[in-house]
């Protein structure tokens, strides 16, 4: 099992929105991360920035989110949560979701 945590910036004007859409996520997305064999998913948020982590159970963690990318309600779903975020300022070119590194963790 993989731990994976990431940081981005929710935008103030649609931090409303974001949460709307978070409080009833589509079942359809979250059944295309169960496929995707993503377990224990969580986003907080706190002045202004999210925070996410997941745990990954899978044996190809890459090729897994690429075929959450291709599944068209997933991929509608982001359209509408993408506006509401901001890659942070030391976000890697091209880098949506900041990876966050772990430096500790107790079972």
């Amino acid at each position: 099992m993989r731990r994976i945590a990431a940081v981005i910036r929710l935008r103030p004007e649609h931090a409303e929105e974001y949460r709307a859409l978070h409080a009833t996520a589509w079942p359809e997305v979250l059944a295309a991360l169960t496929r995707a064999h993503v377990r224990n998913y969580s986003i907080f948020e706190r002045d202004g920035l999210l925070f996410s982590y997941l745990e990954y159970d899978g044996e190809d963690y890459d090729a897994d989110m690429a075929t959450l990318a291709r599944d068209a309600v997933t991929r509608r779903w982001w359209e509408l949560t993408d506006v509401c975020q901001q890659p942070l300022e030391t976000a890697a070119g091209g880098e949506w979701w900041a990876p966050a590194r772990e430096l500790f963790h107790l079972d």
